[in-house]
């Protein structure tokens, strides 16, 4: 059954281009930035000598971590990152630093070096978490299609078990998505009240319903961010390509309540050949930065769900726009006023997947485990007692794209 939408206030052709968000994120650079940049080599040098007894270990860890920027970022110099609410961030999936969860967030990459036996070490970086088959659009490209509006099958009770689950082993970040999670906004309340503060929590959403009142009670419950789906900076096209003609209204009106409440905000965008061009990019990253919002993740069409079976997979010309338009915007000087990109093609094609049971997992609606939200290769259930097994196998797997 779909999700009837209700109290339909706003028409498409009412639809304001004029944005009001009174909270924009600090995007730091210059000196500043250099500062900030050396404070975190020394919380590297402080994670890693409580990590490791011997010196020489710890002029390996660093060697280890250098190599590991180098595969990730080339020659490329950060330029930015955004403070908000007291931490500085260099990515939308790396934890704010100037925290636990940052530091443990290190440790999990150094046990990847060497395993570490004095120090806390986090099992994921990202688990994402599908909570509910509901959702009130018809998206192009929604990768759970065939259980889009079924019957959910977990209710709180588990989804609270799954998070204590996951939280035991160690995680950094737990991403809610859906469906439409905030169609479950009593059971995301209570998730966050009941979950240990050890994570940083994030919503994954088209924006629908997240109101002012929602947005507040989801922060004082303690979510960190919100993930909202853009894909056109043309809100017909937008909402052409979500089926809904208010889904527009719905991001402006969710990046607004988001940023008001000290909720961080990203935009996440899926590019398909039919906009890839350095004329959309820019004009999606002019309004990402007039809407104020942190963070803009590219995430690559893929032939799954709604998109299966279809030719949707991008040509090398349009990889080649996507990285080189990446790379301007994260690593210019002349853009350091503009959002921070994530763009997870370009990473996983130099480093590999860091999901499939690496560094992140995906449990859907069912409670069943996955490599990520696009590889729906079930794994058994998170809720059995062969759980650590499961993540195992998912891993010895990996990734059937990014090796």
């Amino acid at each position: 059954m779909i999700v009837k939408i209700q109290d339909k206030k706003v028409k498409t052709n009412l639809i304001s281009r004029t944005i009001d968000t009174s909270v924009p994120p600090k995007m730091v650079t210059g000196l500043r930035l250099r500062f900030i940049q050396l404070r975190i080599r020394l919380t590297f040098l402080k994670v890693i000598t409580a990590c490791y007894r011997n010196p020489v270990e710890w002029i390996r860890c660093i060697r280890y971590l250098i190599r590991l920027r180098r595969r990730f970022l080339g020659n490329n110099k950060v330029h930015k990152m955004v403070y908000i609410n007291g931490k500085y961030h260099i990515g939308l999936y790396t934890p704010g630093w100037n925290s636990n969860v940052y530091e443990h967030y290190i440790a999990a990459h150094l046990n990847d070096y060497k395993p570490i036996k004095y120090f806390k070490v986090n099992r994921f970086n990202n688990v994402f978490m599908a909570i509910t088959k509901k959702c009130a659009l018809q998206c192009e490209h929604c990768f759970e299609w065939e259980n889009l509006n079924k019957k959910d099958i977990l209710g709180p009770v588990e989804w609270r078990a799954i998070v204590k689950k996951i939280q035991e082993r160690g995680v950094s970040q737990i991403h809610f998505s859906g469906g439409e999670p905030l169609l479950k906004m009593d059971t995301l309340v209570q998730l966050l009240n009941s979950a240990d503060k050890s994570t940083e929590f994030w919503l994954v959403t088209s924006g629908f319903k997240l109101n002012h009142n929602n947005a507040h009670r989801l922060k004082q419950a303690g979510l960190t961010g919100a993930v909202i789906s853009l894909d056109h900076h043309d809100p017909a096209l937008h909402n052409q390509f979500r089926h809904f003609d208010e889904a527009y209204y719905w991001v402006e009106e969710a990046v607004k309540n988001a940023n008001n409440n000290k909720i961080i905000t990203a935009l996440s965008l899926c590019p398909t050949k039919s906009f890839i061009s350095e004329e959309n990019l820019m004009s999606y990253m002019e309004l990402a930065k007039k809407l104020k919002v942190s963070f803009v993740q590219f995430l690559e069409p893929k032939a799954v769900g709604h998109y299966a079976d279809r030719d949707v997979k991008l040509h090398q010309e349009h990889i080649e726009i996507l990285e080189r338009f990446f790379r301007r915007m994260n690593f210019s000087k002349d853009f350091s006023s503009y959002p921070i990109i994530i763009y997870h093609g370009y990473y996983q094609r130099r480093q590999g997947c860091m999901s499939a049971g690496k560094k992140g997992i995906y449990i859907d609606t069912d409670g069943a485990m996955n490599a990520c939200p696009f590889c729906h290769k079930k794994t058994g259930s998170i809720l059995d007692s062969n759980f650590d097994q499961n993540v195992e196998i998912l891993k010895s797997e990996g990734c059937p794209t990014y090796k």
